[in-house]
């Protein structure tokens, strides 16, 4: 199901299939460092246009180990 937000875009209710594949198996957790990292991708509005933050996360520590934040998605 798809609803409309206030600003006129659509958004899934519920998420959609995986877009590739899950190394993990859905187990966040780790036993050392170094041992799993996970990344995100998330788009941030401003009032020029978007910029796009990719951040890389170590699961032992729970902290960021590296990111990138540029306009494009494919920087």
């Amino acid at each position: 199901m798809v609803s409309h937000s206030p600003r006129g875009r659509a958004s899934a209710k519920t998420p959609g299939p995986a877009v590739h594949d899950d190394h993990v198996q859905r187990d966040f957790t780790a036993a050392r460092p170094d041992q799993v990292w996970v990344a995100d991708i998330t788009e941030h509005p401003t009032n020029q246009d978007k910029v796009y933050c990719c951040a890389i996360k170590d699961l032992f520590s729970n902290r960021i180990v590296g990111f990138a934040i540029d306009e494009r998605m494919t920087a």
